[in-house]
């Protein structure tokens, strides 16, 4: 007798959600559906997982074949399995989320695979449960903030303050005193300032700082509490 040809079959799926920071806005990548149900409504990033190949291995595959981005590490965000989420077929969906920073290269690569990016305040309609996912998705990115200065991947090796409030505050989507926020970025004593400025946005210009990568592993294996 064969157990395993007697029980019921069903898919496994692999969901992307991935954010990116423009250095302005936080935004989410969605395509078009490429099949039915729901052929050509906005979607997430996702496909079915083959027989041969891990959840993780389905993820970075995915994500190439329908976006073209490569080298994204991922991380899995839990497990939605509702019996009609899918009226397709029985379907369960592993999610997996990525922040990212988009910059011109990032951008060309997801517009020649048709896919976009919509900010997190205007994001659309987006089949099954897909928005579900993507709201659970940004409250973990806010977990995750607590305890990890996020700018490391998000801004380039030299920044302002000002750079860092306005990604702090996409993350949360909530203005922060600009006087607070700089006394308790520089309490973590986690960034050095340069003797450079940048004075892209005025004469006298915002002196720029860098990630004191040393000085962060220190403190996150002691459990330091990064909470804005």
């Amino acid at each position: 007798m064969d157990i395993y040809n007697e029980k019921d079959k069903f898919y496994v799926a692999v969901d992307c959600i991935i954010f990116g920071f423009d250095n302005q806005k936080l935004k989410l990548l969605v395509f078009d559906r490429r099949i039915d149900p729901f052929k050509d409504s906005l979607s997430l990033i996702g496909s079915f997982v083959k027989i041969g190949e891990s959840v993780s291995d389905a993820a970075i595959r995915i994500l190439k074949d329908f976006t073209g981005l490569e080298n994204v590490y991922m991380k899995e965000l839990k497990t939605y399995g509702s019996v009609d989420r899918d009226p397709g077929y029985r379907c369960i969906s592993v999610a997996q989320y990525a922040l990212i920073r988009i910059d011109n290269a990032i951008k060309k690569i997801v517009e020649e695979k048709g896919a976009r990016w919509y900010e997190i305040d205007n994001i659309p309609n987006l089949i099954l449960d897909h928005n579900q996912m993507s709201i659970d998705a940004l409250k973990r990115i806010e977990e995750v903030a607590r305890y990890k200065p996020i700018g490391f991947e998000l801004l380039p090796k030299k920044f302002t303050i000002p750079k860092l409030q306005t990604l702090y505050e996409a993350i949360y989507r909530r203005k922060f005193d600009t006087r607070n926020f700089r006394k308790k970025i520089l309490s973590f004593d986690v960034i050095i300032k340069l003797d450079e400025k940048d004075r892209t946005t005025s004469k006298k210009g915002a002196y720029l700082y860098k990630f004191d990568y040393k000085r962060y592993r220190e403190l996150q294996e002691s459990g330091y509490n990064f909470e804005i």
